[in-house]
């Protein structure tokens, strides 16, 4: 028990900047105090205390803001910043290393007693604030979702999940190229797509695409353009400079 607690503490320390001692996540850190009242509700949820589980689970709920039902089963070195909100059901599975923030919901979207209606989080998930992740299935070992995102299907590992409904980014998709170019663009694409049907996110996103696609083009042309002996440098291209044999090369 003590050594859970230790890493509990030491894992706080390693990943919020604003915790200064050990005695100050002990007594102000929430997150912590509803893991200590959890292991103690699973403790007596497993021994089939099943009312008295409950009634500790709902005195945590109490204290911290925090809901996790007794019948959960959380890793080790899991981190709930600030917490308050947060409902983690009755068949889900919490692996270890995971960060959880505020709003967060991992609930069910079955009604059938006994089968899993929860979702399972693989080591090192990221939940981001005010997500909901529902459904019995699994988010891959170090996957992210991003605030306010709905997710209602598997998580690959690694992958990041953004949105309503969310959708999944994988390494090289389109996806995270278009990220990349709102970014140089300074337009943040996740802060206005929390919900996937806002007509105006759809049509920024189609310029975005647009964008993406046309300095594609453009970077094909200059290509071209340099293999046949035009330089864009030049104040005025005359065509001595143009080579009309590799013109017809490329028509060809």
């Amino acid at each position: 028990m003590f050594g859970r607690l230790r890493e509990d503490i030491a894992s706080v320390v390693e990943r919020d900047p604003a915790a200064r001692s050990v005695w100050e996540v002990l007594t102000c850190y929430p997150g912590v105090h509803a893991l200590m009242v959890h292991r103690l509700a699973h403790g007596l949820w497993t021994r089939r205390f099943f009312w008295l589980g409950r009634f500790i689970s709902q005195f945590g709920r109490w204290l911290t803001g925090i809901e996790i039902h007794p019948g959960a089963t959380i890793g080790h070195r899991v981190f709930i910043d600030h917490g308050m909100g947060v409902v983690i059901g009755e068949t889900a599975e919490v692996g270890d290393d995971c960060t959880i923030y505020q709003g967060v919901t991992l609930g069910g979207t079955s009604l059938y007693r006994g089968a899993k209606r929860h979702p399972t989080l693989g080591k090192g998930v990221v939940i981001g604030a005010g997500a909901q992740v529902l459904g019995g299935f699994t988010v891959g070992d170090g996957a992210k979702v991003g605030s306010n995102a709905v997710v209602v299907k598997p998580v690959p590992a690694g992958a990041t999940a953004v949105g309503n409904p969310a959708r999944v980014i994988e390494a090289g998709s389109r996806d995270e190229v278009r990220e990349a170019k709102a970014q140089a663009m300074g337009f943040s694409a996740y802060g206005v797509t929390s919900n996937a049907d806002d007509p105006l996110a759809r049509a920024i996103h189609g310029l975005l695409d647009h964008a993406v696609e046309t300095d594609r083009r453009i970077a094909l042309l200059l290509d071209y353009l340099a293999r046949a002996g035009v330089s864009i440098s030049d104040e005025v291209a005359t065509a001595d400079k143009f080579d009309p044999g590799y013109l017809s090369k490329i028509v060809d």
